[in-house]
């Protein structure tokens, strides 16, 4: 999700809730610690020189249990930190500490942001000799297509 995303949303809510992929809700009395930018330089096992900019909000789960995160000031701490550090409309990640720091991109599902969980992935794929993922298809997909199954014919 972008920034301009979730600022979109958060008119529209009356709470804001965050919630991991398992269905277990970051605890209501959350705090939004920081917001800020982070700026990713690197190169990849191919050689490739990359750049990746994102938006980084950290909750912290604080025992502060009459705290309630209201849509309209999580906008405004938004608004602020685009107009003090420049922030652009950047996918947004999520740091959170679950069992340990975890970084999730966001989502949304109707009524709660979700963070979804992040996964490691070779960029370079050709470089390293991983060999491209078979597609996938469906015997469904394949009937009516061939009149025969013989050897080489790619029925089977």
């Amino acid at each position: 999700m972008k920034l301009s995303e979730i600022k979109k949303i958060l008119p529209a809510l009356e709470n804001v809730e965050f919630q991991l992929e398992n269905g277990t809700f970051v605890p209501e009395h959350f705090h939004v610690t920081e917001i800020g930018i982070v700026t990713k330089n690197f190169i990849d096992c191919g050689g490739n020189i990359r750049k990746e900019e994102k938006v980084n909000f950290q909750l912290w789960d604080a025992n502060d249990f009459e705290h309630r995160l209201k849509p309209g000031k999580l906008l405004h701490i938004i608004n602020l930190s685009e107009e003090k550090l420049g922030i652009g409309d950047f996918e947004i990640e999520v740091e959170y500490q679950n069992e340990t720091i975890g970084k999730y991109d966001l989502d949304f599902n109707g009524k709660n942001f979700v963070l979804q969980n992040r996964m490691t992935a070779c960029l370079a794929n050709e470089a390293c000799g991983v060999p491209p993922q078979k597609q996938k298809i469906s015997l469904a997909e394949l009937s009516g297509k061939q009149e025969s199954c013989s050897p080489g014919s790619g029925c089977c």
